[in-house]
C-alpha cells in the first residue's frame, strides 16, 4: 500500500524532488572541487590563471570530479534499468559480463601500451570496444526464438564474468609485478589523472544513455507487471528490452573505459531511492541519475583525502559501502522481495 500511495506522480512533487537532488549535487560538486590532499585558494584559482591553484582546479580536480559525478550516475541508472529489465533487484551492470569484457580489453591493452610505447589513448578505446563485444555475445547467447529472455541475460551474464574473471587471473600470473600492480589497482576502480576530453566523450554517450531510458521509463513500470500483463497494456515487450539493454550496454562501456570496474554504485543508489520514493521510474531514473553522481563524487573525495597524500582506489570505498549496506538489506527484508 505503500508503495501504490507514492506510485501517483505529479508535476509538484517530481519538481520538489529532482529540485532538492540537483541541488544536494551541487553542493557536493562545489566541495569536492574545493577540498582535496593539496589546499587551494578558490579566489587565487579563478581570477589568476598562472598560479598553482588554477592548474590545480581546472586541470586535476575539475575534471575528475566531473567524470566522477558522469560515471556515478550512469552506473545508477544502469542498475535501475537493469532490474526492471530482469525483475531481480541484484541486477547492475557488473554482473551482466559487460564491465568484465571490458575490464579484460582495457588489461590487454594496458600491456601492449607498456610494451610497444603505443599511445595511451589505446586503453579506454580497447576497454569500450571490449564492453560492447560483450554486450553482443550476451545478447546473442540469451536470445531464444528471437526473444531477449531475462532469467537467460542474467545467467549468461554470470557465466561471462566468470570467463572474463578467469582469462584476467590467467593475465595477471604471466606478467611481471609491475604491471599486476598497475592492473590490480585499475580493476578496483579509479578517476585518476582524467582529460576533459574523456570527460566530454563519456557525457555525450552518458546522456544519451540517459535520455533513452527516461523515454522508456513507463514502460520499465509496465515490465515490472509481467511480460503477458505488460504486452495487453501496449508495450512492445521484445522492442523495449532490446533498447533498455543497448543503451546500458554502452552506458557501462563507456564508463568502464574511463574508471575501470566500480562496483555497487548500480545497486546502492537505486535500492535507497526506491525505498525512499517508490517505484515509479519515471521518476526512479532521473533520481538515480543525480544520486549516482553525489554518491560517486563523495566516495572519490573520500578515497583522495583519507589517507593523503596516498589515494585509495574509489572502488574499494563504494565495495566498502555496498557490502554492509547489502547485509543490512537482507536482515531487513527477510523473505520479502523488494518491489520493482
Amino acid at each position: 500500500m505503500e508503495n501504490l500511495a507514492r506510485a501517483h506522480l505529479t508535476r509538484q512533487r517530481v519538481a520538489l524532488t529532482l529540485g532538492a537532488l540537483t541541488a544536494a549535487t551541487v553542493v557536493i560538486l562545489f566541495a569536492a572541487c574545493a577540498a582535496g590532499s593539496v589546499h587551494i585558494n578558490l579566489v587565487r584559482a579563478v581570477t589568476d590563471a598562472s598560479s598553482p591553484d588554477h592548474a590545480i582546479l581546472f586541470v586535476v580536480r575539475m575534471p575528475r570530479v566531473m567524470l566522477g559525478a558522469i560515471v556515478g550516475a550512469m552506473l545508477a541508472v544502469v542498475g535501475a534499468a537493469l532490474q526492471a529489465l530482469v525483475r531481480n533487484p541484484l541486477a547492475e551492470g557488473g554482473i551482466l559480463g559487460i564491465s568484465g569484457g571490458g575490464a579484460l580489453g582495457a588489461i590487454v591493452s594496458l600491456i601492449v601500451t607498456w610494451r610497444w610505447a603505443a599511445s595511451a589513448e589505446l586503453v579506454p578505446l580497447c576497454a569500450f570496444i571490449a564492453a560492447l563485444g560483450s554486450t553482443v555475445l550476451v545478447y546473442r547467447l540469451a536470445e531464444l526464438d528471437g526473444q531477449l529472455e531475462p532469467f537467460t541475460l542474467l545467467l549468461v551474464g554470470v557465466i561471462l564474468n566468470a570467463f572474463w574473471s578467469a582469462a584476467i587471473m590467467l593475465i595477471n600470473s604471466v606478467v611481471n609485478f609491475y604491471y599486476v600492480h598497475s592492473i590490480v589497482f585499475w580493476l578496483m576502480g579509479s578517476l585518476e589523472s582524467p582529460s576533459w576530453r574523456e570527460v566530454a566523450i563519456v557525457g555525450v554517450l552518458g546522456m544519451a544513455g540517459v535520455v533513452l531510458l527516461i523515454a522508456t521509463a513507463r514502460d520499465m513500470n509496465l515490465l515490472s507487471l509481467g511480460d503477458e500483463a505488460a504486452a495487453e497494456l501496449g508495450v512492445e515487450v521484445g522492442r523495449v528490452r532490446r533498447i533498455i539493454f543497448v543503451a546500458t550496454s554502452v552506458m557501462v562501456g563507456a564508463a568502464v573505459s574511463v574508471s575501470g570496474i566500480i562496483a555497487f554504485v548500480g545497486l546502492i543508489v537505486p535500492h535507497v531511492l526506491r525505498l525512499a520514493l517508490g517505484s515509479d521510474h519515471r521518476l526512479l531514473i532521473p533520481a538515480s541519475m543525480l544520486g549516482g553522481a553525489a554518491f560517486l563524487v563523495l566516495s572519490d573525495l573520500a578515497a583522495r583525502t583519507v589517507i593523503a597524500p596516498a589515494e585509495i582506489p574509489v572502488g574499494a570505498i563504494t565495495a566498502l559501502c555496498g557490502g554492509p549496506f547489502f547485509i543490512y538489506m537482507l536482515r531487513r527484508e527477510g523473505r520479502k522481495a523488494l518491489p520493482l
